[in-house]
């Protein structure tokens, strides 16, 4: 579903330039859920950036569902979003302004407004009871479930996970990790970035990432 041909990605900081990925090569199937582990700076983010088309790599090429995702203009990288990737990030998947419902409803509207509809998604989560609340009024494990909600909302093929239980305690954590074990099990690709040995294990499989190289 994903594919990462040899990834570089560079950054200059003053005069120094830093390698953050270097020849990163992955596949990950239908069905199938990776973790990308290793220490801070090891690259893990701006993989996932890179698997999203939200950055574009130096070098290297990513594909989704066998179509080009790099190098390509930011509109098109949108649509192949919008209609094939759920990105999940730690603490910014959700428009402040608006209710769970709306946020839900935007990500379902990015895609045509095709597939599940948008309470279904928020019952299976357990937050349908909240679905008229803004961000700023949800509790720690009702926003990491509405951000899951805005990432699942078209029932995506391939979901991105950067560090999704990060904030979270560790009952909502464990929680978080099963939804995206679960959606593995019905047929997506799941990627997810992590320090939690438990979500390692949880895993299909297991990427340790150190210094951009892949161990």
């Amino acid at each position: 579903m994903v594919e990462a041909d040899s990834l570089y990605r560079f950054f200059h900081v003053d005069d120094d330039e830093v390698l953050a990925l270097r020849g990163v090569s992955l596949r990950v199937a239908r069905g199938e859920m990776v973790a990308v582990t290793g220490p801070s700076g090891s690259g893990k983010s701006t993989l996932l950036f890179c698997l999203a088309g939200l950055d574009e790599p130096d070098g290297g090429m990513v594909r989704i569902g066998g179509e080009r995702l790099s190098r390509r203009p930011e509109a098109e990288r949108a649509r192949v979003r919008a209609n094939s990737i759920g990105v999940l990030f730690q603490a910014a998947n959700l428009v402040d302004h608006l209710s769970v419902a709306d946020n839900v409803a935007l990500a379902r509207g990015l895609a045509g407004g095709r597939r599940r509809e948008r309470d279904d998604v928020l019952a299976r989560l357990g937050i349908a009871h909240r679905a008229a609340a803004r961000p700023s009024q949800l509790s720690g494990g009702e926003l990491a479930r509405a951000g899951l909600a805005v990432a699942l909302a078209n029932d995506p093929p391939l979901i991105l996970a950067d560090e999704p239980t990060g904030e979270l305690d560790s009952d909502t954590g464990t929680d978080v990790l099963a939804i995206l074990h679960g959606r593995a099990r019905e047929g997506a690709a799941v990627v997810v970035v992590t320090h939690r040995r438990d979500a390692a294990e949880l895993a299909d499989r297991e990427i340790a990432l150190a210094d951009g190289l892949v161990q």
